[in-house]
């Protein structure tokens, strides 16, 4: 991976952090600056029990990036926190962890 685009990829995660801070009002930030290894998440939130995997590319290959996700999270919840140029974020989550979630986004937003 060329300088380029790990660079927007950073810029996507620092973006993404920011915007999850504003919209659920938690603590979010770049994952694996703070914590390394390769089963870190890309952002970090005051979420329990959810792992973030963030793309910040044009061309997303889904099923291979939510594998990333599923295999990285163990036993939180994968989410995959896509952007195009130009785009909104979308939220990308298997419909079997879908509940889970909500209930996850629920909590965290009843503590703040």
């Amino acid at each position: 991976m060329g300088r380029k685009s790990r660079d927007k990829g950073a810029a996507g995660e620092r973006e993404l952090a920011h915007e999850l801070s504003r919209l659920l009002g938690v603590e979010a930030h770049r994952g694996r600056q703070y914590h390394g290894g390769p089963g870190s998440p890309d952002v970090a939130a005051d979420i329990p029990d959810v792992h973030i995997e963030c793309k910040r590319t044009e061309r997303l290959r889904l099923y291979e990036t939510l594998g990333q996700a599923i295999d990285d999270a163990g036993e939180k919840t994968p989410v995959v926190v896509h952007r195009q140029n130009h785009k909104p974020w979308v939220v990308i989550v298997r419909l079997d962890d879908l509940a889970r979630l909500a209930v996850q986004i629920y909590l965290t937003l009843a503590e703040h």
